[in-house]
């Protein structure tokens, strides 16, 4: 079965919208999903930033937080503008790796992306993140202990790394079994299409007024 790596991060708008549909189209699709989560924060300081351009850049972080609002009400999502973006996902992620060693990856991520975005919780408090992995079925305790341990750590810096290599810059990113990379939440059709097919496929557009 083809695949596609789905790179995000925690902090991300983009990554909840990506999480929030990706498994469906991927199903559609018959492309298995690898999800990996990472940190951003590494990559933009590597280019300099100390946080995301979408502080630095008011009127783009103004135009941001409204297309995220227009997206979600499209996708019938609830949408939080939270305070004190971008949040902290170290924890988080270290969890995701966790999760992932059970299986469980997938609805964490996205437990944690709707607690966040979709409802102004805090994910790196604890409390909260221990409410999500028994969501899922979990034992928090056991996977708070796991995350700590050195092996998670360094799979997660690991991560980050990998992620430098293949030149992802930003998240959602999605990348195909040939390294083919696709950046952005609205790329994930496009990103589908050339894991099943190793190209994009030609679109029929039809002329104004007509039906194709």
């Amino acid at each position: 079965m083809p695949t596609v790596e789905f790179w995000f991060d925690f902090a991300s708008t983009y990554s909840r919208l990506a999480a929030a549909r990706i498994e469906t189209a991927a199903a559609a699709a018959g492309v298995a999903v690898i999800w990996r989560p990472f940190l951003l924060g590494p990559i933009f300081a590597a280019q300099g930033w100390t946080t995301s351009p979408f502080v630095t850049q008011p009127a783009k972080g103004g135009a941001m937080w409204r297309d995220v609002e227009r997206q979600c009400a499209a996708l019938g999502l609830p949408f939080v503008r939270i305070e004190g973006f971008p949040r902290n996902g170290l924890l988080a992620a270290r969890l995701a790796l966790v999760a992932d060693e059970s299986g469980a990856v997938a609805p964490f991520a996205r437990a944690v992306f709707e607690a966040e975005f979709g409802a102004g919780r805090d994910i790196a408090d604890r409390t909260v993140l221990a409410d999500l992995l028994a969501d899922v079925g979990l034992d928090p305790e056991a996977c708070f202990a796991r995350a700590a341990s050195p092996e998670i750590k360094a799979r997660l810096r690991a991560a980050g790394d990998e992620a430098g290599t293949c030149g992802l810059f930003g998240a959602p990113s999605f990348v195909t079994a040939d390294g083919e990379m696709f950046w952005g939440a609205d790329r994930l059709d496009q990103a589908l299409d050339w894991a099943v097919h190793g190209r994009l496929c030609r679109r029929t557009v039809a002329p104004t007024g007509e039906t194709p």
